[in-house]
């Protein structure tokens, strides 16, 4: 473990959510964002995570377990006031500190280790402070720096609203995110006032604080991007949108072909191998692992399934979580899988549901086929044996296995095991009435005819 310590904010109410659920456990790409910040601080692997909670408070215990400590801010008096609550959870420690937001979500672990270089470096600056250089720089805090040496040591921290004009001309933004010595944190924090606008204790005064005491602090930029936040619905859907984006380049870059990028949409683990394509109005959630050369036609969804080399899915294809396919297997429109392992080279290729499946290499599975795997109470599962021939709209009832290089023919309901080799055929007998139709159709027509007449 590193000496290293993050507190990581999410007390706020999220009342422009207007949500029952947490702000910060709203998805971004499939995953509640407070999960994707605590990803990446995992990956410096700290001493210690605070998590400074407020409303709603049990969601979050639920979500992050025992993963993180939790501390209760009550009420809510101000960013200061909030890290000032993990102060008994870290009385052990002291390290560096990094004070992360969770609705902040992908703030990168590289940028977060910076801040603790630049904390560590020879000059020693009491804080470090996160900076990014928004397009629209709205009513962001300042970080007013010396323009002398680096240009990265701070004059003066000031709010928005507190702001002179000449400050707000600054585009140098405080995305509240900032690293500081544990034995200077909560030192300069019982200082702090509430003597602003607001009437708030705010946390950026410890950096005017340390400058007071004839101490400096430094800033560390990054992309706006990173520092983010998202506090309603309307910031969760752009922050989405820019999260694909970004996504969809990296794919082809790695090289896959995305057809239509903007309609295909990812999700936070999606695994793609190279030379995949993927064609328009594709949507990987959550759990997808692709191999090389595998083509993912139109209008398919996946879910939680693995697909080999050379496979090819859809257009209009479902594949939900278990679902396995082979190297060269193929399932075509309209077909679900669920829990279903397909063989080398094995087909599916229209209108069909396997479900809690084994489909052996080599099998063809025709149009219409089902596996009845539910019984209202129970799932079951069917086999299916290496080069079997399943006929179009047939019913396989589990629990069921049919062997090797069987042949089920068309329109079958099949509720016994099929040997090896076998040919089942459950299908009642065709009746022939030769005329029925000829003397059916002129009946109805003399009684249509009289109707119509009356």
């Amino acid at each position: 473990m590193n000496n290293i310590a993050a507190i990581i904010l999410a007390a706020g109410k999220g009342t422009r959510m207007k949500s029952d659920t947490h702000k910060v456990l709203h998805p971004v790409a499939g995953r509640p964002m407070l999960l994707h910040l605590m990803d990446a601080v995992d990956a410096l692997r700290p001493a210690a995570k605070v998590v400074v909670v407020g409303d709603k408070a049990e969601q979050l215990e639920k979500a992050l377990g025992s993963s993180a400590t939790l501390v209760r801010q009550e009420p809510q008096l101000g960013t200061g006031h909030a890290v000032q609550q993990a102060q008994e959870a870290l009385a052990d420690f002291s390290g560096d500190v990094l004070i992360l937001y969770g609705d902040v979500p992908f703030v990168p672990t590289a940028t977060m280790q910076a801040m603790v270089d630049r904390l560590n470096a020879e000059d020693a600056p009491a804080v470090v402070v996160l900076t990014f250089e928004p397009d629209d720089t709205q009513a962001y805090g300042r970080v007013i720096c010396s323009e002398e040496g680096a240009g990265d040591r701070i004059v003066k921290m000031v709010e928005h609203k507190d702001a002179s004009e000449a400050e707000r001309a600054c585009r140098r933004c405080n995305s509240g995110l900032m690293a500081v010595k544990a034995r200077d944190l909560f030192a300069l924090l019982e200082r702090v006032t509430n003597d602003n606008a607001a009437g708030e204790y705010y946390l950026p005064d410890i950096v005017n604080l340390a400058n007071q005491d004839g101490r400096h602090s430094a800033v560390v930029g990054t992309d706006p991007f990173d520092v983010s936040g998202i506090n309603s619905r309307a910031e969760l859907a752009v922050m989405e949108q820019a999260w694909q984006r970004r996504r969809r380049d990296r794919a082809m870059a790695d090289g896959v072909s995305l057809i239509a990028p903007e309609t295909v949409w990812f999700s936070w683990d999606t695994e793609l191998g190279r030379d995949v394509t993927v064609e328009q109005n594709v949507v990987f959630a959550p759990g997808v692992k692709v191999a090389d050369n595998v083509r993912i036609r139109a209008f398919s969804h996946l879910e939680g399934a693995t697909l080999a080399s050379g496979v090819e899915v859809g257009p209009y294809a479902r594949l939900r979580p278990g679902a396995v396919l082979d190297e060269g297997a193929k399932v075509g429109n309209f077909v679900e899988m669920k829990k279903a392992h397909l063989g080398k080279g094995a087909k599916a290729n229209h209108l069909t549901y396997l479900g809690d499946a084994e489909v052996g290499a080599g099998a063809n599975i025709g149009a219409g086929t089902i596996t009845c795997n539910y019984d209202g109470y129970f799932k079951h599962k069917t086999i299916i044996g290496e080069r079997a021939f399943i006929g179009s709209n047939s019913a396989l009832i589990a629990p069921l296995k049919i062997g090797a290089d069987a042949i089920v023919a068309a329109g079958s309901a099949v509720t016994r095991d099929v040997d090896a080799g076998e040919l089942r055929m459950v299908r009642a007998d065709q009746l022939v009435k030769p005329g029925w139709a000829d003397r059916f159709h002129d009946a109805m027509k003399k009684k249509k005819a009289t109707e119509k007449g009356g």
